[in-house]
């Protein structure tokens, strides 16, 4: 008996599902800086931290491409030509300083920041209750930013982790690779920063670590890209701290949309109330089971 329509283009269909929640998840950190940008309210937050934070990596970055990019751009020009090289060692010094900008501030003050730009943007979309367990709220203020008090409970944004400093360090001899050396790099690191994008909003919704780690397992594809975009952005010298910033917007974004999802599946439909804010152009996230 020949096989069904159905069954011949199977694979296709799921080839083109795995398309789509690629290409959804890559837009959302693109789509956050233009939502970050919209919303002047989120200006003091950068700014505030803009200078010191830009002198920082710009001196890292000067210091490393002063004195490390010609010996390692020799090094891969034997083995790679000078187009390649060029390329790699480019990313192999911006790599290097990322690792050195981490360790040295975004744990100790950056993370606040993408805390608040975090829950402003859930309060731009409707999702109050959502924060106010967790923080005091002022709900008169003129927006989301001056709503937020101070945590009532620990508030972090992504844990800081000497796993992931190390792991960008290991990871970072594959720019050494012809061709795939670079691609793979970014992609590998930028599949952690993806799943730590929502360690915030689990912990808001008090989601225990294991249930957590199912559902990023579930979601690794989507990670994956959304952390690979994510990652070039932050690769970018001197704007990183401002890339960093409107991925946080993005990553809330996304889950605003997940969480309106999650529900009206559990059979609490979304309110008017609860839509105030909502960016109705943002584009639809759609958890659909592989």
């Amino acid at each position: 008996m020949p096989p069904s329509t159905h069954t011949l283009t199977r694979p296709f269909h799921r080839l083109a599902h795995l398309l789509s929640r690629a290409a959804r998840a890559a837009w959302y950190p693109i789509h956050g800086i233009w939502y970050f940008l919209r919303h002047p309210e989120f200006y003091p937050i950068f700014v505030g931290r803009l200078l010191p934070l830009s002198i920082i990596s710009f001196l890292v970055y000067f210091i490393l491409f002063t004195f490390t990019f010609i010996p390692q751009f020799l090094l891969l020009y034997i083995f790679q030509g000078r187009a390649g090289a060029l390329i790699n060692t480019t990313v192999l010094v911006l790599g290097e300083g990322l690792v050195l900008i981490q360790a040295l501030f975004e744990g100790l003050f950056v993370d606040e920041c993408r805390v608040d730009i975090f829950d402003a943007t859930l309060i731009n979309h409707g999702f109050v209750d959502l924060i106010a367990p967790q923080r005091v709220l002022f709900v008169d203020a003129p927006n989301s930013v001056k709503m937020l008090g101070k945590p009532t409970s620990r508030a972090e944004y992504s844990p800081f982790s000497w796993i992931q400093i190390f792991e960008l360090v290991a990871c970072l001899p594959l720019n050494l690779i012809p061709y795939i050396g670079t691609p793979a790099f970014i992609m590998i690191t930028g599949a952690r920063v993806g799943k730590l994008s929502h360690y915030r909003w689990y912990k808001l919704r008090g989601i225990d670590k294991k249930t957590m780690k199912r559902d990023l397992h579930f979601k690794s594809w989507d990670y994956l890209w959304f952390g690979t975009v994510a990652m070039v952005l932050q690769l970018i010298p001197v704007l990183s701290f401002f890339f960093l910033l409107t991925t946080t917007s993005a990553a809330a974004m996304w889950a605003a949309k997940m969480e309106e999802l999650s529900r009206v599946r559990v059979g609490r439909p979304v309110t008017a109330q609860d839509r105030v804010g909502q960016e109705i152009d943002d584009p639809v996230y759609h958890d659909d089971p592989v």
